[in-house]
């Protein structure tokens, strides 16, 4: 296994070019540093550095091991801190977040204002990813914590080296413009309420397309689809223009201005939302404050 120590020198040589260079910027001598590449040339069984002129460059492998170097630290680091959290109990240091989009919107962002205010030292990085690829990701070791939503009813599988936990049930309203005659009924809407009228969905094989497609499932008529739209602040745009009504997330859906109302259903449209973590993370001071702050939303 190669050392630190010599992932460090091999790094300092390649970015100073010289060893002696290297030695003063790591506060060795020269011939220590000679020494620690010597060691690793060994581990690795090929040679890192090839002679240029009265400096050193690196041979192939070499930078091999030099662009990969940054990932060892980091992990290192990741290590160090999350000794410090599992000592201290308080969450510190980096968390890498990957979740679908609207759970960033509807529950990420919020959660992540709060912890920067009962929290400061957690930093919360976060990467759009679907499901799927989430749930690799963490069991890879890529990512610390997944937010995942069901696939068209059924629960997500996570992987038995991971931990799942609920964290929210998202549900979808009708969306109209205030002069709508759909706005000012007083009750949950019902399938024969939604005939008749156009509308805006999402594309097919997304979720809410499947969700809308369940509406109009038992009715007697395909409902007037009139455009396509992935992106549901453009959905709302079109909803605004009065000629088409839409269904919308939750989680995905920005705060109304005065000229659009929410309308629920009567028998609404869901998806569980599940946070998935690996297992030996369980007692991560840092994972258990961001599924608190989820808990709050």
């Amino acid at each position: 296994m190669i050392e630190v120590g010599a992932l460090r020198a091999l790094r300092a040589v390649a970015a100073l070019g010289t060893l002696a260079r290297a030695a003063d910027e790591l506060g060795f001598t020269a011939s220590a540093v000679s020494q620690q590449i010597k060691r690793l040339e060994r581990q690795v069984g090929v040679p890192v550095l090839a002679p240029a002129g009265r400096g050193v460059v690196l041979t192939p492998a070499g930078r091999a091991i030099v662009d990969a170097a940054p990932e060892v630290f980091q992990a290192l680091e990741r290590c160090a801190e999350a000794a410090q959290s599992a000592s201290t109990g308080l969450p510190r240091g980096v968390l890498r977040v990957v979740a679908f989009s609207t759970g960033i919107r509807g529950l990420l962002a919020p959660a992540v204002a709060r912890l920067a205010e009962r929290h400061p030292d957690l930093r919360v990085d976060i990467t759009e990813q679907d499901p799927d690829q989430a749930l690799h990701s963490v069991d890879a070791g890529t990512a610390d914590l997944a937010l995942v939503h069901d696939a068209d009813g059924l629960p997500v599988a996570v992987a038995p080296t991971s931990t799942r936990r609920h964290v929210h049930t998202d549900t979808g309203d009708v969306v109209v413009r205030h002069d709508h005659p759909l706005a000012h009924l007083d009750r949950p809407l019902t399938g024969a309420d939604l005939a008749g009228h156009a509308w805006v969905t999402s594309p097919p094989g997304t979720v809410c397309h499947q969700w809308f497609r369940r509406l109009f499932a038992d009715a007697p008529q395909a409902p007037d689809v009139r455009h396509l739209i992935d992106d549901f602040a453009t959905q709302l745009s079109l909803v605004d223009s009065g000629q088409v009504i839409a269904l919308i997330p939750r989680l995905a859906r920005p705060p109304l201005h005065d000229g659009l109302r929410a309308r629920p259903l009567s028998r609404p449209p869901r998806r569980e939302v599940h946070a998935a973590w690996r297992r030996s993370a369980d007692a991560s001071p840092a994972i258990r404050a961001v599924l608190a702050a989820l808990a709050e939303a």
